[in-house]
């Protein structure tokens, strides 16, 4: 039996009181990072040269500032002691050249904290969840968690819109028994409609909800920008732009959660390109187009499904020549990025992204028949 751990997101509905003290944790964790990470740059800046002697160093707590700073005590020790852990990581990410130098926390920017399960601190009573500090907070649980899950840690968030969130994560054991490959699908992204697959040569047909709000957003932005910058009106305009972005974000997340069942309960593997996103649409101005299909996303949904069922997610190398080889005589070509039709000396004709699709999945197959 493997264990696995698998985290389930809930609305939380607390009291004026648990909110308040909501944001007192949310800055208490925020001004014990800030300070630790100040005391490491200053650490960093002056033995940066001797790294033998920076590994040496022995890091501040949140006890060392609790002396200090009395208020430190009034929120969930728990939340602090993970501010120092979250700030270990990201330190450790920026020396093995993983990640950039960690960056400051700011309050205009989405607000968290993390707490763990220590002597039945956190349960679930009847439509509650009881919390550290909080005691017992309503919350919208609309889907159950298994009985033979056991909660580990829980992150409670706030969106720019002001709602709250609560991020179980819980731990399980499962054998998970590797699933026979016989049917496999390729994919190739697509920039105007997600993905194009090998099977059936037609898109996923993402709705660009982004796109679709584009209108709106400028306008709710533009009375943003005529607004005061922290008055009354300023705030309550600023709730609407953010209630734009965030139901953007949840459309996009709901589709992304419906394709990729979809191919996992359809398929044992899944083949793509191992494609840098970032990178692609910085060189070709396709910001927009390649952030709002949230391939990225996708890819990570497509990952951890697939693997809870035994089955899998291949990536082929991303200078593969899927768009420029002849899916039917394997011979080569060079593809224009205006050309939307593959013809073939021998003539095979097709769309480009079906051809393609169809590349990838051969290659898939090929590499899953060497492992």
């Amino acid at each position: 039996m493997a264990k696995q751990n698998k985290a389930y997101k809930f609305r939380l509905y607390p009291t004026n009181e648990q909110t308040l003290m909501i944001h007192k944790t949310f800055g208490c964790v925020r001004f014990v990072y800030n300070k630790m990470l100040a005391e490491r740059k200053e650490t960093y800046e002056n033995l940066k040269a001797d790294k033998e002697a920076l590994k040496k160093v022995k890091h501040p707590t949140p006890a060392k500032y609790k002396k200090e700073f009395t208020w430190l005590k009034e929120v969930d020790s728990l939340a602090l002691a993970n501010a120092q852990l979250n700030l270990d990581k990201a330190y450790k990410a920026f020396f093995k050249g993983n990640a950039k130098f960690p960056k400051f926390k700011n309050k205009r920017h989405k607000q968290s904290y993390t707490t763990n399960v220590v002597n039945g601190n956190i349960e679930l009573i009847d439509g509650h969840i009881k919390l550290p500090k909080l005691k017992l907070v309503k919350i919208k649980q609309h889907r159950d968690i298994p009985s033979d899950h056991t909660i580990k840690s829980c992150t409670v968030s706030m969106t720019s819109s002001g709602k709250y969130y609560i991020s179980i994560l819980t731990a399980y054991e499962k054998e998970i028994e590797r699933k026979e490959i016989q049917d496999v699908v390729g994919l190739d992204f697509s920039m105007d409609g997600l993905y194009v697959d090998s099977e059936t040569g037609k898109k996923a047909n993402y709705p660009k909800f982004y796109r679709q709000m584009l209108e709106k957003l400028a306008s709710e932005q533009r009375k943003l920008s005529r607004k005061k910058k922290g008055s009354s009106n300023w705030n309550k305009q600023r709730i609407r732009v953010a209630k734009i972005g965030e139901k953007v974000a949840n459309q996009r997340k709901n589709f992304l959660h419906h394709k990729s069942k979809e191919l996992v309960s359809n398929f044992d593997a899944v083949v793509m390109e191992d494609l840098d996103i970032k990178s692609m649409s910085q060189a070709l101005k396709f910001g927009k187009s390649v952030s709002d299909n949230g391939w990225g996303m996708f890819t990570s949904f497509l990952s951890y499904k697939l693997k809870e069922q035994g089955k899998q997610l291949m990536k082929i190398d991303k200078w593969f020549p899927s768009t420029k080889k002849c899916s039917c005589c394997d011979a080569k070509r060079p593809m224009k990025l205006s050309e939307r039709t593959y013809r073939c000396s021998c003539g095979y004709v097709a769309d480009r992204d079906y051809n393609a699709a169809i590349n990838i999945k051969k290659e898939g197959i090929r590499l899953l028949a060497l492992a």
